[in-house]
């Protein structure tokens, strides 16, 4: 069986590929660090969409989804966008942490997702 790599550098793979499942990284809001909850959810959800495509899948084949957020104060406004983004009929396994410290202070929600391929 192989396994395939992408968007890999010397400390991860944003993308792993293994018996046609899609395993992400938690992705955070590389292009909207420090903004609202729901501007981060919606650059999450985005950098999501291009790498299941990268891995030719996409977000109708999601089997679960982690979510962490800084604080479960912030969880509808999550959720708004979050609901919007879900493909109807299609909503995966979820489960979702209040985590107060991630990678770094300007980022307040992140996303790892497992899909099939």
């Amino acid at each position: 069986m192989s396994i395939q790599r992408m968007h890999t550098n010397s400390r991860m793979s944003q993308v792993v590929v293994h018996n046609e499942t899609v395993y992400l990284a938690g992705q955070v809001a590389q292009d909207a660090p420090g903004k609202s909850v729901s501007e981060q959810t919606k650059n999450i959800l985005d950098r999501i969409d291009g790498l299941l495509a990268d891995a030719g899948t996409d977000k109708t084949k999601i089997l679960s989804a982690t979510i962490w957020i800084n604080t479960m104060a912030d969880f509808a406004e999550m959720n708004a966008v979050w609901d919007a983004w879900v493909a109807e009929g299609h909503a995966p396994a979820r489960a979702c942490v209040e985590s107060p410290k991630l990678a770094r202070p300007d980022f307040t929600v992140e996303i790892g997702v497992i899909a099939a391929k």
